[in-house]
């Protein structure tokens, strides 16, 4: 497999530093727009596979952010919000859904050669409206109230929908695919894990558990495997730890 080029989004999160690490590990460029380059851990920094681009999708300007996607494969965005008031209340309410149509609009500008691969990390209690996936009456009231009282939840729907409607499948700048893992678990070793077209139980009354390092392992592979991607592309995979591994740990 020949390198890509993959620009990371969120790159110093808990997600996107294991993605960094794991597309170096896989002998591929990253570009990695993050706010402080101090906040990338200590093994990453200075790596010869890794550029840093201080700021942010939202605060470059258009051509900072076209010259930071030229020639990229594939862009990977584990942004979101920080757990604190600030984080979950203040601006920008819409980090991801507005980050993830810059770069869409950005790469519309620029016109690549062949689609760039979108890979959009977002949440098992996020719904895919091409798909019946039905949810109890308890759930769906919570979900109502989570659109309202959490701005995260609804900034994490607003991003799946607009690759979803806005972008679609037809687009000659993006393909996109949405990874959604459930409760998310620390950890350093890629575990066994199961991918599913939807949700196999309520993420909100049987939350399953999926470890942050088995997100990045597949969001490489999507990024960067043809296979992966002609499987999952237009899809919103939902990542599990194998149920073996939840018995084992």
């Amino acid at each position: 497999m020949s390198a890509k080029t993959i620009l990371v989004l969120g790159a110093t999160g808990a997600t996107g530093r294991r993605l960094v690490a794991e597309l170096l590990a896989r002998g591929h460029r990253v570009r990695a727009i993050v706010r402080s380059s101090s906040r990338l851990p200590a093994e990453l920094r200075g790596h010869p596979q890794l550029q840093v681009i201080e700021g942010s999708a939202l605060e470059l300007g258009e051509a900072a952010l076209a010259q930071a996607l030229a020639g990229c494969d594939a862009v990977a965005s584990c942004l979101g919000h920080n757990l604190s008031l600030r984080g979950m209340f203040g601006p920008p309410r819409r980090l991801v859904t507005d980050s993830v149509a810059r770069v869409h609009s950005a790469l519309a500008d620029t016109r690549p050669e062949r689609p760039v691969r979108v890979v959009l990390m977002c949440s098992a209690g996020v719904r895919n409206a091409d798909l019946d996936e039905r949810v109890s009456i308890a759930q769906r009231f919570v979900l109502l109230l989570l659109r309202f009282l959490l701005p995260p939840h609804a900034d994490n729907e607003q991003a799946a929908e607009y690759l979803r409607s806005t972008v679609g499948r037809e687009d000659a700048a993006v393909e996109w695919s949405v990874v959604r893992p459930d409760t998310l678990q620390e950890g350093d070793e890629v575990s066994d894990y199961e991918l599913h077209p939807s949700p196999t139980r309520s993420a909100l009354f049987n939350a399953g558990e999926t470890r942050r390092v088995n997100v990045a392992h597949f969001m490489a592979r999507l990024a960067t495997d043809d296979a992966a991607w002609d499987e999952w592309r237009y899809r919103m995979p939902v990542i599990y730890n194998s149920e073996k591994q939840e018995g084992d740990a």
